[in-house]
């Protein structure tokens, strides 16, 4: 074999090795998780099978993330929302703020995704029957214990479902009462440019933009109804994605 091919291969083997190494022990670990039970520690080891599978990720898909306002952010747990474009908005923030261990609420198909539902689950993530009412008031009980035992952050997206279109859906304001039970702040953000990654991908980098815009302190949390926290978010978040539409629209004419 000449020797231009052999370095070549084992150039190949040496990166295709390790990858795939990686994704079965991703595939094998994930097999030790229950994926319909709802965890009450949060895993370091399944937090670094998280992570570090997200920064692999983001580098090969290509996302360049912008942020601001990490200063606002409190210290110890609190509970997170935003707008939600995409897929894409809760792997970017637990990206982004990997280092304050985020557990999201989602639906219940994405703990069916292999490997990857399973491995989520053991970060505490945990779903919601929104058809059902006694399955929701589990979900924020749930959410509020592992805020008290100093286990997670809670991220939510109080729209509920993607948004396709500009501006906002109306807000689930129940899900508020995970802070108030649990007495922490409200950290309100907004994400803009993640609904572009899948039509970049792979021959455009995205630019993704998010923004710490407020945080409610846990003292007015308590104080406060759960729809008067959730207009107030609403109108932050609204109001910080206008400069990106403008943007937008000034560079669509």
């Amino acid at each position: 074999m000449p020797l231009p091919v052999k370095i070549i291969l084992i150039i190949l083997l040496s990166v295709i090795g390790p990858a795939l190494a990686y994704i079965l022990l991703l595939i094998i670990s994930s097999l030790f998780v229950n994926p319909k039970k709802l965890y009450d520690h949060n895993s370091r080891y399944y937090r670094f099978l998280l992570h570090s599978s997200t920064a692999m990720a983001m580098f090969l898909v290509r996302i360049k993330i912008h942020v601001t306002g990490m200063e606002k952010l409190p210290e110890g747990r609190f509970l997170i929302v935003g707008n939600h474009r995409s897929k894409f908005d809760p792997i970017v923030t637990w990206h982004v703020l990997r280092h304050r261990d985020l557990a999201y609420i989602s639906k219940g198909a994405n703990f069916s995704v292999p490997a990857y539902g399973r491995i989520i689950r053991k970060c505490c993530f945990m779903d919601i029957d929104r058809e059902r009412a006694m399955g929701a008031i589990t979900t924020v009980n749930h959410a509020a214990d592992l805020l008290r035992a100093n286990e997670v952050s809670i991220g939510m997206y109080p729209e509920g479902t993607r948004n396709y279109g500009e501006g906002l859906l109306k807000f689930h304001n129940g899900m508020f009462l995970i802070a108030q039970k649990a007495e922490v702040p409200v950290v309100i953000m907004s994400t803009y440019g993640t609904d572009m990654i899948k039509n970049n991908f792979p021959f455009r980098r995205s630019h993704v933009y998010l923004d710490i815009i407020d945080v409610i302190p846990a003292e007015q949390v308590t104080g406060m109804r759960s729809n008067e926290i959730g207009d107030r978010a609403y109108s932050a978040i609204l109001e910080n994605l206008k400069k990106y539409n403008t943007q937008e629209k000034g560079e669509d004419k």
